[in-house]
């Protein structure tokens, strides 16, 4: 199984930028889908992004163009960039690692805050 830890929440003035990263560690973690999360309060927690384990990336539709998600294989760590926040983009974010062909085993980080406002 993988742990997961991330860091580099925080807080960002509407229209700035911050990012997350999660570093993964116990197993192989090229073999792992990584994505994002964010809840906020109130809210379900709901998919930010996701990579494959070959680099293809999906997105919300509320941060596309906004957003990037990236991985480093070779440190074991996956980003998320994230440009132009909004106040809404205020939430924890999780990061989430399952192995490939294995979804049903979900792994999540502890969160991290994130808070947007002027």
């Amino acid at each position: 199984q993988v742990q997961v830890v991330e860091s580099g929440g925080g807080w960002a003035q509407p229209g700035g930028s911050l990012r997350l990263s999660c570093a993964a560690s116990g197993s192989t973690f090229s073999m792992y889908v990584m994505g994002w999360y964010r809840q906020a309060p109130g809210k379900e927690r709901e998919s930010v992004a996701e990579i494959s384990i070959g680099g293809n990336t999906k997105y919300a539709d509320s941060v596309k163009g906004r957003f990037t998600i990236s991985r480093d294989n070779a440190n074991d760590t996956v980003y998320l960039q994230m440009n132009s926040l909004k106040p809404e983009d205020t939430a924890v974010y999780y990061c989430n690692a399952y192995e490939f062909g294995r979804e049903i085993l979900q792994y999540w980080g502890q969160g991290t805050q994130v808070t947007v406002s002027s």
